[in-house]
């Protein structure tokens, strides 16, 4: 719900809307932090996607002491990744595992890479 309200809270500041998402760990490996990763398909694009990546990362702070904590001076998490689908990724994607209809839907958080690797792969 954070991840929503978040994603709420940046689009009415830039005027974004979105189509859908799903966000995933970016895990620490050896000294590298960790972070999210997100993919976004817009209906309507922000004009800058580093702001709008800026503003997601405040929002999150602001709704969640622990993100921010993690957050505070890069300690454990860097900023979040965030990538612009091409228009239909994720019903291309549902598609290709023949999960099309209103019971399947993409999973909006996850704790591992599975389904936004795949997604970055079919997004390039």
């Amino acid at each position: 719900e954070n991840a929503e309200e978040a994603l709420k809270k940046v689009c009415k500041k830039t005027a974004a809307q979105i189509k859908d998402y799903t966000v995933a760990p970016v895990f620490m490996v050896g000294r590298e932090k960790g972070a999210h990763e997100w993919i976004i398909e817009f209906r309507k694009e922000p004009a800058d996607i580093n702001h709008f990546t800026e503003l997601l990362d405040n929002a999150l702070k602001s709704l969640n002491s622990d993100y921010e904590a993690k957050r505070y001076n890069n300690i454990t998490l860097n900023m979040p990744k965030v990538h612009i689908s091409r228009e239909n990724l994720f019903y291309d994607w549902l598609k290709d595992r023949s999960k099309l209809g209103g019971q399947h839907k993409i999973p909006r958080l996850s704790n591992k890479r599975d389904y936004i690797d795949e997604l970055l792969l079919m997004n390039k």
